[in-house]
């Protein structure tokens, strides 16, 4: 499954000046299958590998205090992931450099407590709180860790605690599956004020009642990633396609899959998003080492560099790096002429002294501009005759 040892086919790295920050990946303490700061950063290969620059840690019930009450043991986890980011390598790689954290927010008003030590143990990079709410009828896809019940998103309680997120500045990671993008299309507007981050591109499940019936699912996925992307206080990852729950069935095979493999396999799903999102409105993951179940880390994101191909400059360095330091508020460089915190704007939120609480999507719409914006990229593309959006397998 994670085997640490297991060894990938090393490519020929293209565009290796590229800047990344790989905005979503896990380290874990987990008893007989650990993976710990060092295993990641051997996998991403500073100096070597692609030019991964910093990282976003996102919590996976690691390190926890055993200790300490039971709604307050997560809050290890967020003291031992900022201890190791605050630590300078030589190498000059940066990872975890802000942290995603988990919180019951089925607490409701109580998770306040919680909220506030995660904050602490933080130490200024805790970010956003994720809170799993991955759940299908089908044992064969089995439920996220947390084991939630059904529409947890609507669940009274649940939003209770979800409520308080926005007055501690913090945002919300959502890990679901393609079935329950309606309900967190609800939840965006319902809360219109909190950012919400659409993990691993909204899990198009491809296993279990769901295999062989690719293009259906695809079909139903792309219609609810479209009414998402109408909520302007939701972002995506791109990425999580590795996972054997996808269905694509590459960790079957003898030889693991080429970057030229991946791209083609997930080029559908990642040029949906990017315009129905737009540039600034997406973001590149690894989500290592779960995608470690069928692909290595390099090619993962050759991959990703082959699929943006078309895109121009500013577009490229939008989604590989600037967008994830701007939302998650990464100190580093970014790219000139634009507002450090100008693509991420909601009342009360990172918004730049001369954006008013009452025009904050005017803006973002500007700057979707001056980056290219989302028909630019499919202009491009076109362009080459690659757009492929029907997947049949």
């Amino acid at each position: 499954m994670y085997d640490i040892r297991k060894r990938f086919p090393a490519e020929d790295i293209i565009e290796p000046d590229l800047p990344i920050c790989d905005a979503h990946h896990h380290i874990w303490d987990w008893a007989g299958m650990p993976y710990l700061l060092e295993d990641y950063v051997a996998d991403v290969d500073p100096g070597r590998g692609h030019r991964v620059e910093t990282s976003v840690f996102v919590e996976c019930r690691a390190f926890y205090d055993a200790d300490a009450p039971a709604h307050l043991q997560l809050v290890g986890e967020v003291r031992e992931v900022a201890a190791l980011a605050a630590r300078a390598r030589p190498d000059g790689f940066r990872p975890m450099q802000a942290i995603v954290g988990h919180a019951d927010l089925l607490l409701g008003a109580d998770v306040r407590e919680t909220l506030e030590k995660l904050v602490e143990a933080g130490e200024g990079r805790l970010r956003s709180i994720r809170h799993s709410v991955a759940w299908d009828a089908s044992p064969e896809v089995g439920n996220s860790i947390v084991n939630p019940p059904p529409h947890l998103l609507g669940d009274a309680r649940f939003r209770a605690g979800f409520a308080l997120l926005e007055g501690f500045d913090l945002a919300f990671e959502a890990w679901l599956y393609h079935p329950q993008l309606s309900d967190l299309v609800e939840l965006a507007t319902a809360f219109p004020g909190t950012w919400i981050v659409l993990d691993h591109l909204g899990g198009p499940l491809g296993i279990g009642p769901y295999a062989g019936r690719r293009a259906e699912v695809f079909a139903i996925w792309r219609e609810q990633i479209r009414r998402l992307a109408e909520r302007q206080n939701v972002i995506v990852k791109l990425g999580g396609l590795g996972m054997t729950k996808c269905g694509f069935g590459f960790e079957h095979r003898d030889k693991p899959p080429t970057s030229a493999e991946l791209a083609e396999a997930w080029r559908p799903y990642i040029e949906t998003c990017i315009e129905a999102f737009g540039p600034a409105r997406c973001m590149f993951e690894s989500n290592y080492p779960a995608d470690r179940e069928s692909c290595g880390y390099s090619a993962i994101w050759t991959a990703f560099k082959r699929i943006a191909a078309g895109a121009s400059a500013e577009e490229k360095s939008a989604l590989f790096r600037d967008n994830a330091h701007r939302f998650y508020r990464i100190a580093g460089p970014a790219r000139q002429g634009l507002p450090q915190s100008a693509l991420f704007l909601l009342p009360g939120h990172f918004a730049p002294a001369d954006v008013t609480a009452a025009e904050p999507f005017r803006e973002i719409d500007r700057i979707h501009r001056a980056i290219g914006g989302g028909l630019r990229f499919g202009h491009a593309r076109a362009a080459r005759g690659d757009i492929q959006h029907s997947p049949s397998a």
